[in-house]
């Protein structure tokens, strides 16, 4: 009896979470959740990494990621745990197009990452000469996949340059800030992957997948947003796990990791903090220099991971002097394909596509536009009034808008987005396969599982699964360990 009460007394260890994006975060909920006592560490002076809020014009707005997908439960459920579940919001209009061939055209539908099950919808898109090339493909032999294949050069092969030119790269790209033909299919559209492995013509796969989803009958949005931004998220996560008890640091960067004999020190620069165990939730290249001492294999792993930098352009125009523009009305926003030569990669039309936003500021009209993807960073060089006015240019092009905003703010992320080349799952293993040979030591974020928040929170609540088992498994790791231990 003494026994068991002394046991049920023990806590089931310290982790120290190293990272305070939405995947450290996430990770650090998942575990205050259930019981295990946490710090999280972040670097800088805020929590959130990729999500954040801002103002224009005085006006909150992302600057950040503005959305998450729906129909993957991690994030929209996340939410819901941390008290935003009242103010969650769906797009108020999903109607994209694409700036291509010198006009705005509707977003094809039916589409799978920008591949087409049915060509007839393609009209308004290709050519003539890419409409009849995609009827070539039942005439050509099998492309195989092997293991992995860049998405770009596998539906090249199969239905011409035009169809990965003009709608695949705007929509990856949309995603990955990456080029269609350097990215892993296997990776960032494993749906796709499998259905080709099935053989047969490529539209067909692309029927069966589109099949398969209706078969599902998934309701609701595909997209969510919060009221406020997603922006909001990280600070409601933060909030909910300093009232489970965790603690969380800004400001307080990670230099070295050293296994102890009972677990690890984690050095910081005014203090060596012991735990139980660690989650490392950070980009691959600061992963890389913590494991550098005591995993040399996975270190190195880490450092081949390239990223994507881009900027965010956010301008805000009264709303009296965009009301003759046609080309803004009813749109979320437009994509742009790299083919046509354009600096801006896309742009939203924040007041159309949130509710919330058009309710904040009725007499403005706010959107954004994002420049630069991987191998064109030289943009991101560029001053903010050159960013703005090339913006402005090409908004002009786009849409015949002349008039000139009463606020802009340029946000540059550098290093934003891992990129998926072929291979990257394969390497992602092998850096699972190595952290694994270290005692509850944990990765996870964005350069693991996919980009999107809900792949980050799934591959945080993974990390804080494992490391939970292994601690409360591993009696010795949680002997006399303490967040003051080491000092």
């Amino acid at each position: 009896m003494q026994r068991s009460q002394q046991r049920a007394e023990t806590p089931p260890g310290h982790v120290v979470v190293i990272g305070g994006g939405i995947a450290g975060l996430a990770a650090a909920h998942r575990l205050v959740t259930t019981g295990v006592r946490v710090t999280l560490l972040e670097a800088t002076d805020r929590l959130g990494g990729k999500l954040m809020t801002g103002e224009i014009a005085g006006v909150q707005v992302d600057l950040g990621a503005e959305s998450m997908l729906a129909r993957r439960p991690e994030a929209v459920a996340l939410a819901r745990e941390v008290g935003l579940a009242g103010r969650l919001q769906p797009p108020a209009t999903a109607t994209a197009s694409l700036w291509t061939r010198d006009a705005l055209r509707p977003m094809p539908k039916g589409h799978v990452m920008g591949v087409p099950g049915d060509p007839a919808v393609l009209g308004e898109v290709l050519s003539p000469e890419g409409l009849a090339r995609i009827g070539e493909e039942r005439d050509l032999t099998p492309t195989p996949v092997g293991e992995d294949v860049a998405v770009g050069a596998y539906v090249a092969d199969r239905l011409g340059r035009e169809v990965v030119d003009r709608l695949v790269e705007p929509l990856l790209g949309g995603v990955y800030a990456g080029d269609a033909y350097r990215i892993s299919m296997r990776a960032a559209v494993p749906q796709l992957f499998e259905a080709v492995k099935e053989g047969g013509p490529l539209l067909e796969a692309v029927g069966r997948i589109q099949e398969r989803a209706a078969a599902r009958q998934q309701a609701g949005p595909v997209f969510q947003g919060i009221e406020g931004g997603i922006g909001t998220l990280p600070a409601a996560v933060g909030d909910a796990v300093r009232a489970g008890g965790g603690d969380i640091l800004t400001e307080t960067p990670v230099l070295g990791l050293t296994r102890t004999e009972t677990g690890w020190a984690v050095r910081t620069d005014t203090r060596t903090i012991a735990a139980d165990g660690i989650v490392l939730a950070t980009p691959a290249w600061s992963a890389g220099t913590l494991l550098a001492a005591e995993s040399p294999a996975a270190s190195a792993e880490l450092s081949g991971v390239e990223y994507a930098s881009m900027a965010l352009v956010t301008l805000a125009f009264r709303r009296t002097d965009i009301e003759t523009h046609e080309a803004l009305r009813g749109r979320s926003g437009f994509l742009v394909p790299p083919v046509d030569g354009h600096t801006i990669k896309a742009s939203t039309f924040s007041s159309n596509k949130w509710q919330w936003v058009a309710d904040a500021a009725p007499d403005l009209f706010v959107l954004r536009t994002s420049v630069g993807r991987y191998g064109e960073e030289d943009h991101l060089h560029r001053e903010d009034e050159e960013l703005v006015a090339v913006s402005l240019r090409d908004l002009a092009a786009a849409t015949g808008l002349t008039a000139r905003p009463v606020d802009s703010e340029v946000t540059r992320w550098i290093g934003g987005l891992p990129q998926y080349p072929v291979g990257h799952l394969t390497r992602v293993a092998r850096i699972r396969d190595e952290v694994a040979k270290l005692p509850a030591l944990r990765v996870c974020g964005a350069v693991y599982d996919g980009v999107g928040i809900p792949a980050c929170i799934a591959s945080a609540h993974r990390a804080a699964d494992e490391i939970t088992r292994e601690i409360i498994a591993t009696p010795t790791l949680v002997r006399g360990t303490g967040s003051e231990a080491g000092q």
